[in-house]
């Protein structure tokens, strides 16, 4: 059995805490050889480089970072042991780090993640918004708990990450009251010409439309095109063109954003997916979130 160096550990931790040996020795007490060679030997048993040197200063490595977050939760959950044991209150919530892909409409975001912020213990979320590939980079160093998003990682992804299905639903499509009188009647011959808001053509959703309107021999007007859903849908308030949108929050776009359901594209499906690096997912505000998504969010879509 492997055992690990609590005490070296601990040095490490708070060198990488402090931001320098020379703060970590003041506040540990001890020589700054001494803290140098106690890292040193924690980097040998653990057959990973833990810190480099950037000019004058130390900055962590890779696996460097993902050391200090578990080196983080294993000293808290000391004190918080040490806390509980004296009668003293801890007050520290669950934390869950969450990565969203900038594509995934925030509403979506919102209805998967509420589910975890309902449990019975206290949870923080902490949301990251990015492109998928960098998003799972930091998942590949701990630095997320779970990445949101309506694409899997594929197979070419260098990350080993697991795709954890969630859901999946239909697309409808919105406008203002104005385009909804124009284009709503004989719904989807009039899409042919019409002024369309669609995401950028690296998504899975933009794909699938773009199938959708070779099978019905539509070619709509594209007045704009977002990586952003969030921007897609402010510039759709505007009456600029039409957008879509998934079916299952159609109650919330139109409350929101003051606009109307003009149509549903029949066989057009968005997917959302958990991606972490688990086969399993562990984490209990992320398994939670996971259960209700399934139960509910995608249940009747």
């Amino acid at each position: 059995m492997e055992w690990l160096n609590y005490h070296h550990l601990h040095y490490f931790w708070v060198v990488a805490r402090e931001g320098s040996i020379a703060r970590a020795s003041q506040h540990l007490h001890l020589a700054q050889p001494t803290i140098s060679g106690q890292i040193h030997a924690l980097e040998e048993a653990l057959g990973e480089k833990l810190l480099t040197r950037v000019g004058r200063h130390l900055v962590l490595t890779d696996t460097g970072r993902m050391v200090f977050r578990y080196a983080d939760e294993i000293f808290t959950l000391g004190r918080e042991l040490m806390d509980t044991l004296h009668g003293r209150s801890t007050g520290r919530p669950l934390r869950l780090v969450v990565g969203v892909a900038d594509v995934l409409p925030k509403l979506i975001a919102y209805r998967i993640l509420a589910p975890a912020l309902h449990l019975a213990m206290p949870v923080q979320v902490i949301c990251r918004e990015g492109k998928l590939d960098r998003l799972l980079a930091d998942l590949a160093v701990y630095e997320l708990d779970v990445v949101l998003s309506d694409a899997p990682s594929d197979a070419l992804t260098r990350v080993r990450a697991f795709n954890h299905l969630l859901g999946e639903c239909g697309m409808s499509l919105f406008g203002t009251t104005a385009l909804a009188a124009r284009y709503q009647p004989g719904f989807p011959g009039t899409l042919d010409g019409a002024p369309l808001l669609l995401p950028t053509e690296n998504t899975m959703v933009r794909r699938a439309l773009e199938q959708w309107f070779v099978v019905q021999n539509i070619r709509p007007h594209v007045v704009g095109e977002f990586e952003d859903s969030a921007l897609l849908t402010v510039f759709g308030q505007t009456g600029l063109g039409m957008f879509p949108a998934p079916s299952a929050i159609e109650a919330e776009v139109q409350q929101q954003y003051g606009v109307e359901v003009i149509g549903r594209f029949d066989t057009v499906r968005a997917r959302f997916y958990a991606i972490a690096v688990e086969r399993k997912l562990k984490h209990p505000a992320v398994v939670a979130l996971s259960e209700a998504a399934r139960q509910t969010l995608f249940s009747q879509a």
